[in-house]
């Protein structure tokens, strides 16, 4: 079952269309109908990457006045709690699709989820995107760009595997040779219910 290489197609159009305007504060707009769901949710998923990859970026800024800091921190916060619905949204798409699948005796269990995969994949086009522009960049010097040409290409390396690794997963819990189980974050200190902090 390959579908990585549509994937990292849908992560590029996201990243790119977000650089557009290369603003965290910019309206959200979804390229996918509601019909392609899983076209959909990819999109979604890279766009949530790369607001917080710049997000984190700004909190960065040692100028940065404090008041803001906690206000992009809020932010950060909540896009993880995001993202983290997004995987779980992502991984019920693939339980749903595998639920009449009979797994095998001798079945394994894998480490991960295939949207936690696909998550690691998603931030993995990230880097690739921002590293060739640091490997491109005028302002900087060849020893620079070399250094990042360099990490460029063990990106581009990590993700042929990733996208492999990814394919063969998904590959195998719909021939029954992995069973399909979820490991849920159970996030504890966004609940009002469960960090002290919140509820005392």
């Amino acid at each position: 079952m390959k579908i990585t290489s549509n994937l990292v197609e849908i992560f590029q159009r996201s990243i790119n269309e977000y650089h557009i305007k290369d603003s965290v504060d910019q309206s959200f707009e979804n390229r996918f109908s509601k019909d392609q769901v899983f076209e959909s949710m990819m999109y979604k998923k890279a766009w949530i990457d790369t607001v917080q990859w710049h997000l984190e970026d700004i909190i960065r800024k040692p100028s940065i006045d404090p008041k803001e800091a906690l206000v992009i921190k809020r932010r950060i916060d909540k896009s993880n709690q995001d993202r983290t619905d997004m995987v779980e949204k992502i991984d019920d798409y693939f339980f749903q699709k595998f639920k009449d699948i009979t797994s095998s005796n001798d079945a394994i269990l894998n480490t991960e989820t295939p949207a936690w995969a696909i998550d690691r994949l998603s931030i993995l086009e990230l880097k690739t995107y921002h590293m060739r522009i640091e490997s491109e960049r005028e302002s900087a010097d060849e020893s620079h760009k070399l250094n990042c040409l360099d990490k460029l290409n063990v990106l581009l390396l990590q993700r042929e595997n990733l996208s492999t690794a990814i394919d063969q997963l998904l590959t195998n819990i719909s021939k029954g040779k992995v069973k399909a189980v979820t490991y849920k974050q159970m996030k504890m200190y966004n609940d009002k219910k469960l960090n002290p902090e919140l509820y005392k």
